[in-house]
């Protein structure tokens, strides 16, 4: 079963120094038909204006994932982590028993872009923790390359989950099959250009939950870039 979200349906906002996206309810943005796909509850596609953002806030029990698509978005907590992220850039943080942190974009004269999803952990009241990853953004190329999954490595950030996100970039005439084990989830994020979907069509900013299906087919006449979300 395949459910596609269009663009025109998702939560637009701009704010002058924050604009986007909702996928899920969040904010003053709330529908209760659309609060959570297993254990992810947030997907926002946010863009930061020059030297804006986040001032200190808490989270706790919140597995906080940023995907960082242009740009620069630094990071500071109470745990004394800070980085500073760039394309290729993932930021991981799990709140556990609870984080206070900043988020902001530090230069003056470029937006940044990141993708930031929320997912329930697998245990709550865990010790909080933090991570910057990075990976070879020439991997992408045709693939879908693990980003982040319960089990981390070098270029893979480990999280709080049983879960793993991979983005990918097809070019026109390329496509991809991906298999999972019965009972799990899929979540399809299409960061730029369109592609189908096992069938069905996906332009910019549009997303697909799928249940059900063990095998999905990526596909495309045009050059498009993807995350996917392998859920519980």
């Amino acid at each position: 079963m395949i459910k596609v979200y269009t663009e025109e349906l998702v939560h637009r906002f701009d704010h002058g120094w924050l604009k986007g996206s909702h996928i899920f309810s969040f904010g003053e943005y709330y529908d209760p038909a659309n609060t959570a796909f297993g254990p992810m509850r947030v997907c926002n596609d946010d863009i930061i204006a020059p030297g804006k953002g986040f001032g200190a806030h808490p989270h706790s029990d919140m597995e906080i994932v940023s995907i960082i698509l242009s740009g620069v978005l630094r990071h500071e907590d109470n745990l004394g982590n800070v980085a500073e992220s760039s394309f290729g850039g993932i930021q991981r943080m799990s709140a556990g028993t609870g984080v206070i942190h900043t988020e902001h974009n530090p230069s003056k004269d470029e937006p940044v872009r990141l993708l930031q999803l929320w997912f329930m952990p697998a245990v709550r009241g865990s010790k909080p923790s933090y991570r910057a990853g990075k990976y070879r953004t020439e991997k992408l190329d045709g693939a879908l390359v693990p980003v982040v999954s319960t089990e981390g490595s070098d270029e893979i950030v480990e999280i709080g989950q049983d879960m793993t996100i991979y983005l990918g970039r097809l070019f026109g005439g390329q496509s991809l099959a991906f298999h999972q084990e019965a009972g799990r989830r899929i979540f399809v994020y299409v960061i730029e250009g369109s592609l189908e979907v096992s069938g069905s069509k996906l332009n910019s900013g549009d997303s697909a939950r799928i249940e059900e299906e063990e095998s999905v087919r990526l596909a495309t006449s045009e050059p498009a870039f993807v995350m996917l979300i392998d859920l519980p």
